[in-house]
């Protein structure tokens, strides 16, 4: 688990957090898509919507993985699989 000042509280890792792998690995990580048809925005999508565990936790409050969701601009896992399964190349 990162360190809590590089995550960003709606989800994913914020600006420093990047920054922190780039050092760290020489990894270039990239900002979350929101909205568009790129093929990144649509294999995060295929991959998210296959993912297991809940969306929420035992109190009700999103895990990990709805915000993730949320952060590329999905509402749910089965928005995820439809956009997925409409944009995906053949």
């Amino acid at each position: 688990m990162v360190a809590k000042k590089y995550q960003n509280p709606s989800g994913g890792l914020n600006e420093a957090g990047r920054k922190y792998f780039k050092r760290k690995d020489g990894s270039n990580l990239k900002r979350p898509q929101s909205t568009g048809k790129d093929g990144r925005r649509i294999s995060f999508a295929s991959r998210f919507a296959g993912m297991k565990g809940p969306e929420r936790d035992s109190k009700g409050k999103p895990t990990r993985l709805l915000l993730a969701l949320r952060k590329w601009g999905f509402r749910s896992k089965e928005s995820a699989r439809k956009f997925s399964q409409q944009n995906k190349k053949t």
